[in-house]
């Protein structure tokens, strides 16, 4: 009873972690890319433009959501310097393998693309967007375990 009591207590943190506000600091890591450069099977960095071209065209049709990807697509909103935001990368990372060819995942650094975090009102950080082929997206804000995520994929997506 005491280490279920205790992997309860570590856990429990983790699941609903988020980080809010800014810092003046980033590091851009990784370049974005265009709308050519996609990797499939890893994680891609999105600019605006490149969500434009790959996920909707907010700026010619703002008030409808037309979905133009041909896969589902996971969004991760994060900045460098927040801490839950670096445990969920890896599990992004391990999700673009397992569901390679099935789901696309990108991510959007919040420090660098102001007008994609503003266009969802992301005031807390990580927040994941999961965008199913028909219908509409889903946000989910703060850190979870993998398990999570792949619950989302699941029945947002409707990917197994």
């Amino acid at each position: 009873m005491k280490k279920l009591t205790f992997a309860l207590l570590f856990l429990i943190p983790f699941t609903f972690t988020a980080c809010s506000g800014t810092a003046n600091e980033t590091n851009s890591g990784n370049e974005n890319i265009g709308a050519k450069e996609i990797t499939d099977g890893q994680v891609n960095k999105l600019t605006a433009d490149a969500f434009q071209k790959l996920v909707w065209d907010y700026k010619s049709n703002p008030k409808e959501w037309v979905f133009s990807g041909d896969q589902p697509v996971i969004i991760d909103f994060y900045a460098d310097w927040c801490k839950p935001c670096r445990l969920v990368a890896p599990i992004m990372d391990e999700l673009s393998k397992e569901y390679n060819g099935k789901v696309r995942i990108y991510k959007v650094n919040t420090d660098e693309q102001k007008e994609l975090a503003g266009l969802f009102n992301i005031n807390s950080i990580p927040a994941v967007l999961f965008i199913p082929k028909n219908g509409k997206p889903q946000m989910s804000v703060g850190a979870m375990q993998k398990e999570a995520y792949v619950e989302m994929i699941r029945n947002v997506l409707v990917v197994n």
